[in-house]
């Protein structure tokens, strides 16, 4: 049926789970907004410590990233987060994270907005 400007209903959106969903590296990047670390209470986006976001054909979702320091305390969870928030998006099939250290993550990689809040 028609809405009242004669154009037709939008198409409802993907169900989680539903394969038709669209994942590309900037739709799990808007995901991984909302994961942050808890010591700073920034997402870690704002922070630089996701390098890379790989989507394949299956849908596999492959980030390459980084924590703050080799014993950053919080890894654990900040890892576990970013898995699940992943995990969690309509469409995503397997789910791999990488934690590199090259090349070292440094205040410069935060968001320069973010920076200048913080007085960096």
């Amino acid at each position: 049926m028609d809405d009242m400007n004669g154009s037709p209903p939008a198409p409802p959106a993907p169900a989680s789970g539903d394969p038709a969903a669209e994942v590309t590296p900037d739709t799990v990047r808007a995901a991984l907004r909302r994961v942050k670390d808890p010591e700073l209470n920034l997402n870690i986006i704002d922070l630089g410590l996701v390098y890379t976001i790989a989507v394949d054909e299956a849908n596999k979702v492959i980030v390459d990233m980084s924590l703050t320091s080799p014993g950053c305390p919080a890894g654990p969870q900040i890892m576990g987060d970013v898995e699940r928030t992943i995990q969690a998006m309509a469409g995503v099939g397997k789910v791999v994270i990488n934690l590199v250290w090259e090349p070292f993550w440094t205040p410069e990689r935060i968001e320069p907005k973010v920076r200048a809040y913080m007085g960096l």
